[in-house]
């Protein structure tokens, strides 16, 4: 799994075009060609897919382990590490507690956010959950997803992950998946 693309997920192809305020540059992706046992984000579909997973997650904050499970589901997205979500029963819900706000996704839905707190330690809006979500979204209707960049460890089968670039998306990269990746700068029209 850690073949010789397994690291090389940043690359891209960079076009400058002219801008009043001088050359700008914009990204293009340039899709990198998974090794063996990894699969290309270029692969997934759009509209997303949900799909069960048996692999062991766990996810850790202030020391705590906060949620783990075997009955997982992770949703794959052209251009986007997967996200994997948690069933409630799976996750520490009084380590969660109602975050303010709202975002709207295309094809899930409204998407509500919890901020982590263990023993008074904070990370505002680092999960999120779908109460009801659109058609074809079922599925995850309730589980939880975390931001790992906001944990202190989040994991896949042992394997510690990376965070998706950016702030918005909660993608959990491991060495099985190879981009480029949605959310770094200029990715946005991806």
């Amino acid at each position: 799994m850690a073949g010789d693309g397994a690291h090389r997920f940043c690359r891209r192809r960079v076009n400058e075009t002219a801008s009043e305020s001088g050359t700008v540059g914009i990204v293009d992706p340039e899709r990198i060609e998974p090794g063996p046992d990894q699969e290309s984000v270029w692969d997934y579909p759009r509209p997303p897919r949900v799909e069960e997973t048996t692999r062991h997650l766990k996810v850790v904050f202030n020391g705590v382990v906060i949620a783990e499970t075997e009955r997982g589901k992770r949703v794959l997205e052209t251009s986007h590490p997967p996200v994997y979500y948690f069933p409630p029963e799976d996750v520490q819900m009084t380590h969660l507690r109602e975050a303010r706000g709202s975002s709207w996704c295309e094809w899930k839905g409204r998407a509500s956010y919890y901020d982590v707190v263990v023993d008074g330690r904070e990370a505002r809006r680092s999960a999120w959950t779908y109460h009801e979500p659109r058609e074809g979204y079922r599925s995850i209707q309730d589980f939880v997803a975390f931001y790992p960049g906001a944990m202190d460890g989040c994991y896949v089968d042992g394997e510690r992950v990376r965070a998706q670039p950016g702030g918005f998306y909660g993608g959990w990269i491991t060495d099985d998946v190879v981009g480029p990746f949605k959310g770094s700068p200029g990715t946005a029209g991806w």
